[in-house]
């Protein structure tokens, strides 16, 4: 089956993806794609994080029991894998090969905006990092800014050794008119 129209068609490849015997893949949550022809998907499952090559074989996988519930996956222009952890309030940065090198946030441990569970309708108060993180982008200097919007409606920036610079953004309902 072929997807797209014009310039943008692509090709459906049922199958593709080769898992070990006995191995699933719970919800897809994220794909990134490495300099190195390696593609990186995070899902919801036991073995998180699939490295793969381009026919689809699995060549390693790491990340067991380290996320809550992952959300995303990019890679920097280094080629470390950053892993984000709405789930457990957390951003990991880690080497291809899954040894972690930095956390951004307190593992399992929410901050305080009075938000009940992922419903961004409950924010009661902006926070610090993080409440239920979604997504992470990186700037040409090396700097990460992490969206914090499901328990928080938050940006959070930091330096790339992980130090926050500041944050920005508050809980509401929309934007005001200049008339009222």
């Amino acid at each position: 089956m072929t997807v797209g129209s014009g310039d943008y068609q692509y090709e459906t490849l049922v199958g593709w993806l080769r898992l070990p015997a006995g191995w699933t893949v719970g919800d897809g949550v994220g794909l990134a794609t490495g300099t190195d022809d390696k593609i990186y998907l995070i899902h919801r499952g036991e073995h998180p994080v699939l490295v793969l090559n381009r026919k689809g074989e699995v060549l390693h996988s790491w990340g067991d029991g380290l996320f809550g519930r992952p959300h995303s996956i990019r890679l920097d222009r280094e080629g470390m894998v950053y892993c984000v952890d709405d789930g457990g309030h957390a951003v990991m940065k880690f080497t291809p090969k899954g040894e972690l090198l930095l956390t951004l946030g307190t593992p399992g441990r929410p901050s305080d905006t009075g938000a009940i569970g992922v419903d961004y309708r409950t924010i009661k108060r902006a926070a610090g990092p993080f409440n239920h993180v979604t997504d992470i982008a990186f700037a040409p200097d090396g700097d990460l800014f992490v969206s914090d919007g499901y328990g928080n409606a938050r940006i959070h920036h930091f330096s790339g050794e992980g130090k926050l610079l500041g944050s920005w953004g508050s809980p509401g309902q929309g934007r005001k008119s200049a008339g009222g």
